[in-house]
């Protein structure tokens, strides 16, 4: 059962990330029909500046996210033996190096992972999961965030962040060219063509105005089968299930975070905000903690 859900999970990250590509793409020709009166030059386009942000946040330092939320390094196992000796047998359970090790002073129990890769990755725990968490869940914990730096998550969500910015940007631009010039040039293009042309670029504009929502709601989807994959990761470091299902049920039972940067929320273990979940689920960045519990057991 965890393998077959393991892989399952994995398939469906590589479905989720297809679907991102392809937004893109479609952004992009969408873009380049109302900008450049082109759907080519609008796809390669997107492409170039997809590929330009994927290298800029793929290099960027993790001591920025850090930073961010307020976390401070443990520089030797001195400083906390007892959280240093988990991480690194974590890690070594895992086979991945070492990662640097933060601890962020909020009385919330949280964590998470962050870094372009397993040799530049970085776990960081909150004072509030240390002091209500015992070892055997603190292992649980841990061991879901080293499944996240094996399984590649941290690059995958700096990818995902990349995109929506790359479609930000696209988006920005093809609203300001319908509004401001290239839209007016296409649209007295199109009185000249016939009905077809007039239905592209209707379309054209719809796919510019909702390709934000869109890419949001696969960022978040994205997001949430990951932390599906880690919950399972998990247990596969640590052969104790019960480890995780104790840490999430107290994680869950706890206040809002104070120190957390909302652009780094989807990298905690749980919605460090405690937002409100929506019904449709759609706009959730975790999964429902119940949910998480339920698989867990069924393991």
């Amino acid at each position: 059962m965890l393998f077959e859900q393991i892989a399952r999970n994995k398939r469906h990250t590589v479905y989720v990330m297809a679907a991102f590509v392809v937004l893109v793409a479609i952004i992009g020709v969408a873009v380049g029909y109302v900008f450049f009166n082109s759907a080519a030059s609008g796809l390669i386009l997107a492409i170039v500046i997809a590929a330009f942000y994927m290298i800029i946040m793929i290099n960027q330092s993790t001591d920025i996210v850090m930073s961010m939320n307020h976390g401070r390094e443990l520089k030797n196992v001195d400083d906390d033996p007892e959280l240093w000796h988990i991480v690194e047998d974590m890690a070594l359970v895992a086979k991945v190096p070492m990662p640097r090790i933060f601890i962020i002073d909020d009385a919330s129990p949280n964590a998470f992972a962050t870094g372009n890769n397993p040799k530049n990755a970085a776990v960081a725990v909150t004072t509030g999961i240390q002091s209500r968490l015992n070892r055997e869940e603190m292992e649980g914990v841990i061991g879901h965030e080293m499944s996240h730096v094996r399984n590649y998550d941290i690059r995958l969500q700096t990818i995902a962040l990349a995109l929506t910015a790359a479609i930000s940007l696209l988006v920005n631009w093809g609203m300001n060219a319908f509004f401001w010039g290239g839209g007016r040039r296409s649209r007295d293009d199109d009185r000249d063509g016939n009905g077809a042309q007039i239905l592209m670029m209707l379309l054209a504009v719809i796919v510019i105005v909702l390709a934000p929502l869109a890419a949001s709601l696969v960022q978040l989807a994205l997001s949430r089968n990951r932390e599906y994959l880690a919950d399972a990761g998990s247990v596969e470091l640590t052969r104790n299930p019960l480890g995780l299902i104790n840490a999430l049920e107290k994680i869950d039972d706890s206040q809002p975070m104070k120190q957390a940067d909302p652009s780094s929320a989807a990298l905690y273990i749980s919605d460090p905000f405690k937002a409100k979940k929506s019904w449709t689920h759609l706009f959730d960045t975790h999964p429902a903690i119940d949910d998480r519990i339920t698989r867990l057991k069924n393991m």
